[in-house]
């Protein structure tokens, strides 16, 4: 059953879906891409700026996760390893790292009252969950809370590493390659690379800035779990341009090596790395292969479906100048905590049981490196992730690490800077961190060496101070303390909260005819998205049907598409239901298309199990696509029939939307309004707190006492005003402070919420995309 279409006696509607645009681009549209593109990578002054990972399973950041990040934001690579869930690009470039803490204030603070924290939403375009809070959540996100005991660890033999029954406790759930790959065997398709991970993790890409002269390989057939592994690895020289190819060795599945070349820099060598590449001035001097030679090589031996293995890949493209879509990084396939990265020595002896780079030789075999990694790759591939998870890689590692320690082997930066805290970060750099707090908070953080603490005597006597402080620290903590919601509240909010949003993710629609077709209706309703149920409506004159959707955007999807529409001859009303918590809906849906998370998001439905390879082909057509997020199942873990892009901004959101619900893809979509975290938290709210549609919640006598007197201390009115007052500080900062707003939670005998954290940096875009088309 398809609208029939009639516009000739119909008045102009608002909320229209707008015209699609052709699927073939030529002449004039061509040209307009052209200028689109150009204008998207014009090259820019360098600032310091955010890209988020946060599409993982359960969309939270950890309390170690955020310690992490911010001692990166003091020291950058140099010092600790780089954040897994957030890339922080010119590091260097940061002035200040400004932290506001709301103590008291949970996510169900700010989505119960999203209206009134107007500044907080459109300001910060990069939000997150936070697990509820410790007893002292300065002191975890600060990295001061003893470490947990080593436990049997300790108690292993020394040596060699310790076998995978070794007596560890080991919770699979956990396990991060759990969590990444499930606990069933994969295929090859779903080990590769994604391209926003690839652009996260600095792959060369067609039609980045720093690959304008890179040579693709020309694989662009259509890969199956049945593709061809081949095993790559290159070594390096540093010459007067930087790092050049000095050795390449490529490894098919057999195990066989199908080239294992030197290759003569085209620059000035400036050291030749032996100790690493084992590469001296002799090796290379009767050597007359250059680059251009292996590129050609590689194009001749690879075929169109070929996949590349590697540990740290993207620094062996980069060496080769070559790019290819189709890549397994081991270093990446066998997921470590905390975004660090096991080294490949590790992983032969841990998984293959075989040693390799040799300390007693000079420099690493390439082509050992290179079958070993393939190795690695099928070794995950024929066992799969339960398997791997089962062999406690982290306990290994860190047994190692500890028996390195007792053997005095000095551990490198980066491992001394991981256990380290951020105050120890700050002192690195002969800086302090200053801390605002009331004086009935207490924290270790206070009292700690390195961090000047000034106590007030409220939150107004904090904002003050902040101004005043604030611009003499490079790091700043401005705590302010709220009281939480009584228990009772608490749940009543939440209740509210999840009905609210079942309610506007339901359409009411019809009349239809009687002798309508009920198949091609759902049909009809659920090309908008995943319908949660699906009812009639038989009460009134003419039937009417009931639709809950799974999420807000394919409501709204349906009521544009549908309002007014002929069906059958019968002109058709799509509408929410009206009740107490919808009547501000249209407002609510406009303030989410304006957060600033949402910004450069879209939705789209009717999306296939082979979208995102078909993206991954056509990628030329998405300038500036930094994340696909397609959700699964939570029970059969199977891709669902829709997906969420997002983009650098809004403009190119808003072209890629033309292009998607064009003839070519025949996709329906429009601009994202739930921000992801949210919508998981939702769902994972305990089945009492669901409730059917058209449910009336009525505010409690305390809450209809203060809302009719609006008195001054009601959480809605404390979230509106301290919204603001961090707003006008915020805009006090100086260009690039990496601003972080963190609601903590809460935690107590009733029971825990979970927090939200917002992120941003001061002048990270240089303006307010236009919202106009």
């Amino acid at each position: 059953m398809e609208p029939e279409q009639d516009n000739a006696d119909r008045p102009p509607r608002r909320g229209r879906r707008r015209r699609a645009a052709p699927s073939r681009l030529g002449g004039a549209a061509e040209a307009m891409r052209a200028a689109w593109e150009r204008e998207e990578r014009r090259p820019q002054a360098k600032k310091a700026r955010l890209s988020p990972i946060l599409y993982t399973g359960n969309y939270e950041v950890t309390h170690e996760q955020l310690c992490g990040f911010l001692k990166y934001a003091i020291v950058g690579e140099s010092g600790v390893s780089k954040p897994s869930w957030c890339q922080l690009f010119h590091q260097n470039l940061l002035n200040k790292v400004v932290v506001f803490v709301l103590q008291g204030m949970s996510q169900l603070h700010f989505y119960r009252f999203y209206m009134e924290f107007g500044f907080l939403r459109r300001a910060f375009r990069h939000k997150f969950r936070l697990p509820s809070p410790s007893s002292d959540f300065l002191a975890d996100i600060i990295g001061l809370q003893k470490k947990e005991t080593t436990g049997d660890l300790s108690k292993m033999s020394q040596g060699s590493l310790p076998s995978a029954s070794s007596n560890v406790s080991i919770n699979l759930q956990d396990d991060p390659i759990i969590q990444k790959y499930g606990s069933k065997k994969v295929g090859i398709f779903k080990c590769l690379l994604t391209k926003e991970e690839m652009e996260t993790f600095h792959f060369p890409l067609q039609g980045f800035p720093d690959c304008e002269n890179f040579v693709l390989t020309k694989c662009n057939g259509c890969v199956t779990d049945n593709s061809p592994l081949f095993g790559l690895d290159c070594e390096m020289c540093l010459t007067s341009k930087g790092r050049e190819l000095t050795r390449i060795a490529l490894v098919a599945e057999g195990g066989g090596c199908v080239l294992d070349e030197l290759v003569k820099p085209d620059n000035k060598v400036l050291d030749y790395l032996t100790s690493f590449s084992g590469i001296t001035k002799q090796s290379l001097e009767l050597v007359a292969t250059k680059l251009k030679d292996i590129q050609r090589k590689l194009k001749v031996i690879l075929p169109p479906n070929a996949v590349l293995v590697g540990h740290s890949l993207n620094l062996d493209l980069r060496a080769l100048k070559m790019i290819h879509p189709y890549v397994i990084d081991t270093s990446l396939l066998y997921v470590r905590e905390q975004g660090r990265r096991f080294k490949l020595k590790f992983l032969a002896k841990a998984i293959l049981g075989k040693d390799i780079q040799n300390p007693d030789r000079l420099g690493h075999d390439a082509t050992e490196d290179a079958r070993t990694a393939l190795e690695l790759a099928q070794y995950f591939l024929k066992y799969g992730p339960k398997k791997v998870a089962e062999l406690n890689l982290e306990a290994l590692a860190r047994h190692q690490e500890l028996h390195a320690g007792d053997q005095g082997q000095n551990s490198t930066a980066g491992v001394q800077q991981h256990n380290a805290s951020v105050l120890d970060c700050l002192h690195s750099m002969g800086q302090k961190l200053l801390l605002l707090t009331q004086e009935t908070d207490t924290s270790e953080l206070s009292s700690s060496r390195n961090c000047a603490t000034v106590t007030c005597l409220s939150n107004k006597e904090v904002l003050e101070q902040a101004k005043v402080e604030v611009p003499l620290f490079p790091f700043s903590i401005i705590q302010f303390s709220f009281e939480g919601f009584s228990p009772a509240l608490t749940e009543e909010m939440k209740q509210r909260l999840r009905v609210k949003w079942t309610e506007i993710s339901t359409v009411y629609a019809g009349p239809f005819s009687k002798t309508y077709n009920l198949l091609a209706l759902k049909r009809l309703f659920k090309s908008f998205g995943p319908v949660q149920s699906f009812s009639l409506v038989i009460e009134t004159h003419k039937p009417h049907v009931c639709v809950q959707y799974e999420v807000l955007e394919a409501a709204q999807l349906a009521i544009e598409s549908l309002d007014g529409i002929l069906i059958d001859g019968i002109r058709i009303k799509a509408q929410r239901p009206v009740t107490n918590l919808t009547l501000d809906c249209d407002m609510l849906v406009k303030e989410l298309e304006q957060d600033a998370e949402n910004r450069g998001t879209i939705y789209l439905s009717g999306v296939s199990e082979t979208f995102r390879e078909r993206l991954l082909q056509e990628s030329s057509l998405f300038v500036g696509l930094e994340a696909v997020i397609l959700p699964k199942d939570f029970k059969n873990r199977k891709q669902k029939k829709y997906s969420f892009l997002k983009f650098k901004t809004f403009g190119s959101a808003q072209r890629a939307l033309s292009i998607l619900t064009g003839t070519g893809w025949k996709l329906k979509g429009r601009h994202a309004l739930t921000p992801r975290h949210l919508h998981m938290w939702l769902q994972s709210l305990p089945p009492e707190s669901r409730s059917s549609p058209g449910l009336h919640i009525l505010p409690s006598p305390f809450e209809q006492q203060a809302m009719q007197t609006l008195k001054v201390h009601h959480p809605k009115m404390i979230a509106r005003r301290w919204g603001q007052k961090i707003g006008k500080l915020y805009h006090s900062l100086c260009p690039g402070t990496l601003c972080l707003i963190l609601l903590p939670g809460t935690k107590s005998s009733h029971g825990s919420l979970p927090g939200l954290g917002l992120m941003g940096i001061k002048n990270e875009e240089s303006s307010t995309p236009n919202m106009c088309v």
